[in-house]
Order: C-alpha cells, then sequence, then structure tokens
C-alpha cells in the first residue's frame, strides 16, 4: 500500500508541474503577442497597403479586447469552472491566430486580433488562480509563481527577437501561425492535466447587468486610452469617450450595490493585500511596459538597429529574469518573506531606468545599456513573486479568478494609459527640440523623458508597497509560520522566520 501511495504522490506532483507548464505556454503565447507584431507592422502595412492611421488598429483591436474581458473572465472562471474557461480562450486565440495568419485584407486581420485579444484575456485571466489551487505549500507556490513570473516578464522580450527573425527569414504571416501548434499542445495537455475546480454555480442567477455594464465601461475606457495617441489627449474624442466610461463605472457601481449576487463581491475589494499590491504591480509593470516599447525605438531609431538586432539586444534582460526567477526568487522569498525582495527588486528597476536616462545617441551597447537591461531583469523579476503572493495571500479559492482578474487587470490598464500618456510626451518634446537640434538628439531627449517618468513610477510603487504593503506582507509571514509550527508545511517555511 505504501508503494502505491508513494506512487500516486509522484504522479500528482508530476501532473502538477506538467498543468503549470501547459498554463504558462498559454501565458508566452499571449506575452509574445504584446511585442511580437510590433517589428513586423513596416512588412504587414506594405503587404496589405494600411494607410499610417488604420496601420493602428491591427495593435489597438487586439489591446481593447485583451483589456476589457479580463475582469469578466476571471470571475467567469469562479463560477462555472476555470479550466474550461481556459481552455475555451486557448482555443480562441489558437483559431484566431491561424485567421490572422492567413489573412489577405485589413477587415480580416483587424476582426482576427481582436478575437485573438479576447481569447488572449479569456485564458490568461484566470493563471494566476490556477496556480494558487493547484499549488497550496508555500515553497511549491513560490517556485510555481516564479516560473510563471518569467514566461510573463520574458515574453515581450522574446517577442522582439522572434518577431524579428520571422519576419526577415520568411514573412510576417508567420508570427501568428507560431501560436497554433502552441496552442493546439495546450489544449490537449490542458484537458488531460489541468484539474477543474467546483465552480460556484448559476443556478441562482448571474449578474448579467453588472457583467454588461462592466464590461462596456472597460471597453469604452479602454478605447478611448489606446486611440489618445492618434486623437490627442485634450480632444473631445477621448474626454468624451472617457467621460463616457466613468459614467459607465458609475451606473456598474450603483448596480453592484443593488444585487443579491454581484459580478464583483465588495468583500473581494475590502481587501487590502489584494488592492495595494496591484497598485504597485501597476506602477512598476507600466515602468518595464516604457523599457520595452520606448526602449526599443531608440534602438531602433537612434542607434539603427534592425528589428533581429533589437531582439538580440533585450535577449539578457530576459536571461537574467529567467535565471533569477527560476534559480532563487523562490526560495529567497521563503527565508526572507516579501517585504525583503520586494523593495531591493524595485530600487533595481530604478536604477535601470535611470541609468538608460542616461545614454547618448552614440552609445555602447555594453557599457550603457546592458548594465540597465540586467538590473531590470532581476529587479522586476525579483519583485513580482511577492506581489503576487501578497495579493493572492487573503482571497479565497472561490473568488480566485476575480482576484486574478484585477491582478492582471490593473497592470494592463495602467500599462496602456502609461504608454499613451508617455507617448505623447516623448512626442512633443522630440517636436519642441528638433528645430534646435539634430533628430536624433531630439529623440533621444523624448525617450530619456519616458525613462525618467518610468523610474518615478516604479518609485511611487516603492513608497506603497512600504506604506501600506508592510503590515499584509507580515501577515502572510505570521500566517505560514503558524502553519509550519502546526505541522503543516514543515520544511517549506521552517527557516521563514526574519522579521519585516
Amino acid at each position: 500500500m505504501a508503494l502505491f501511495s508513494r506512487r500516486s504522490t509522484g504522479e500528482t506532483e508530476s501532473r502538477r508541474w506538467i498543468a503549470l507548464v501547459v498554463v504558462c505556454l498559454a501565458m508566452l503565447m499571449a506575452s509574445l503577442d504584446s511585442s511580437i507584431v510590433n517589428v513586423a507592422l513596416p512588412s504587414i502595412q506594405r503587404s496589405l497597403h494600411f494607410s499610417q492611421s488604420s496601420l493602428t488598429w491591427v495593435v489597438d483591436s487586439y489591446l481593447i479586447a485583451f483589456g476589457s474581458f479580463l475582469l469578466l473572465a476571471g470571475r467567469l472562471g469562479d463560477l462555472l469552472g476555470r479550466k474550461k474557461v481556459f481552455l475555451s480562450g486557448v482555443a480562441l486565440f489558437t483559431a484566431s491566430s491561424l485567421v490572422c495568419s492567413l489573412a489577405q485584407n485589413q477587415a480580416t486581420l483587424i476582426t482576427a486580433r481582436f478575437f485573438q485579444g479576447l481569447g488572449g484575456a479569456v485564458s490568461t485571466s484566470v493563471i494566476v488562480a490556477i496556480i494558487v489551487t493547484e499549488f497550496t505549500g508555500p515553497q511549491e507556490r513560490a517556485k510555481a509563481m516564479s516560473s510563471y513570473m518569467f514566461v510573463a516578464v520574458g515574453g515581450g522580450s522574446i517577442g522582439l527577437l522572434v518577431g524579428g527573425a520571422l519576419t526577415q527569414a520568411v514573412s510576417w504571416h508567420w508570427i501568428f501561425l507560431i501560436n497554433v501548434p502552441i496552442g493546439i499542445i495546450t489544449l490537449v495537455l490542458g484537458s488531460l492535466l489541468i484539474r477543474e475546480n467546483e465552480g460556484l454555480g448559476v443556478r441562482e442567477g448571474i449578474d448579467i447587468a453588472g457583467s454588461l455594464l462592466m464590461t462596456l465601461s472597460l471597453i469604452v475606457g479602454i478605447y478611448a486610452i489606446v486611440t489618445s495617441s492618434t486623437y490627442g489627449w485634450l480632444s473631445s474624442h477621448t474626454l468624451g469617450f472617457g467621460a463616457a466610461a466613468l459614467v459607465l463605472g458609475g451606473v456598474f457601481a450603483v448596480v453592484e450595490s443593488r444585487v443579491a449576487k454581484p459580478i464583483i463581491p465588495t468583500r473581494i475589494l475590502r481587501l487590502r493585500s489584494l488592492m495595494a499590491s496591484s497598485v504597485v504591480r501597476a506602477f512598476a509593470f507600466s515602468a518595464m511596459f516604457a523599457v520595452f516599447f520606448f526602449g526599443a525605438l531608440y534602438m531602433e531609431k537612434v542607434l539603427g538597429y534592425g528589428p533581429l538586432k533589437t531582439g538580440v539586444a533585450f535577449l539578457p534582460l530576459t536571461l537574467v529574469a529567467a535565471v533569477t526567477a527560476i534559480s532563487g526568487t523562490g526560495r529567497l522569498l521563503v527565508r526572507f518573506g516579501p517585504m525583503r525582495l520586494l523593495i531591493p527588486g524595485l530600487c533595481l528597476v530604478i536604477v535601470g531606468l535611470a541609468l538608460l536616462s542616461r545614454t547618448g545617441v552614440h552609445a555602447q551597447y555594453a557599457t550603457s545599456i546592458l548594465p540597465a537591461l540586467l538590473l531590470l531583469g532581476g529587479g522586476i523579476s525579483i519583485s513580482s513573486v511577492p506581489l503576487l503572493t501578497v495579493a493572492m495571500a487573503d482571497v479565497p479559492q472561490s473568488d480566485s479568478g476575480l482576484a486574478s482578474g484585477i491582478v492582471n487587470v490593473s497592470m494592463w490598464l495602467a500599462s496602456s494609459a502609461t504608454l499613451a500618456v508617455l507617448g505623447t510626451l516623448a512626442a512633443s518634446r522630440t517636436r519642441s527640440l528638433s528645430a534646435h537640434q539634430g533628430i536624433s538628439d531630439a529623440l533621444v531627449s523624448g525617450y530619456h523623458e519616458t525613462f525618467l517618468i518610468g523610474a518615478l513610477m516604479a518609485l511611487a510603487g516603492l513608497v506603497v508597497a512600504v506604506v501600506v504593503l508592510r503590515a499584509p506582507a507580515k501577515e502572510v509571514v505570521d500566517a505560514r509560520n503558524a502553519e509550519t509550527s502546526d505541522g503543516g508545511d514543515v520544511g517549506a517555511y521552517e527557516i521563514a522566520q526574519a522579521e519585516l
């Protein structure tokens, strides 16, 4: 009997870790698509005869769908079952990717990109919830979170590399076609290995009105954000849609306060650990998105790098994030607790951004850019796992899908708004200086401004972490120490005695 018990335990362990690889594959597809398209846009424009203004919809249609459905999809995972929701999202993302790869006209590509974003939102919205459900021990959860965060952080730079390589070597169609085999493998393995949670069910009714209002408010608001670079932040278009989003959000809040089963229960919004960590995460990842977006522009427009060389230049950031996440972050979290990782990690991000703000027109990669990227890769990897750990610590398992959606949508909304604002500021500074300086110097000044603002945002996240998250993080350590002393996960947190 003992032999069968050990064998059963070993099979369960193998299933969980392979299931982690499966959900990380879905996260990889979504992360790749956040950047892989950018380097192929000129080829897509020439092939399908896009105008400059209509070309933005290749990116915007994906962003609008992705950001708008994260919360709803996360909650549907709690109600209907996260495995069902995850596999549905992967299937839609894979099918839409195939349509994108075969597109022969603008309308087909833009429409398929919208559904690709929808599929990405549905699948990624429940990944964190699946991880915290599968991995309940502190040490194994920290290790699983580290692997997930490496994929989430590294996917952007890998996308630049893969997009540049495929576009130059074959054609832009392959940046979408590459998702198809990955998606099929994810579907097959996911259906076999991921356990289904017992959903809360919808027998007593689902908050349809709240769901529609929440999603519509996000669609309108995100549309205003992603199109602001075209129309301007103070244009009637942006202000009008922004005001409409606020009105819809207000109506949503009123409706939620009056229904028996709201789509977002107020008990979730009262979790300080979840809400404060989401704010810190929003600040930190907004700064990182600025690095990927404006760093790539700096390398291509100022330093003269091609798409493939730009992707290779970002690769050290990904490698450092991988080594940090896989080899040490989980153990360090167990040993020292969340705050002793989060604070140094955010400090590394701040220093890395400050270094990027000092690069010049003729900067040497090895001495000026590489050190900053190494600091950024290590910093965001070190700080991400503690943030996720604290965010999900007090969330009931029945609500973990919604909490996962909140974590993701806070990061996504903040990053999208930040990129739109920074893009406007960088363009304005470049225009104002171009009459007195060379175009390269003017561009560098604009990019420097974005990196400095990114550093200030990371600093704001650090302040919020120190002021607001210290107490919730201490509660996490205390709870796990109590778990250990009661004979729970002995060995996992037996060294987590360090005070915050």
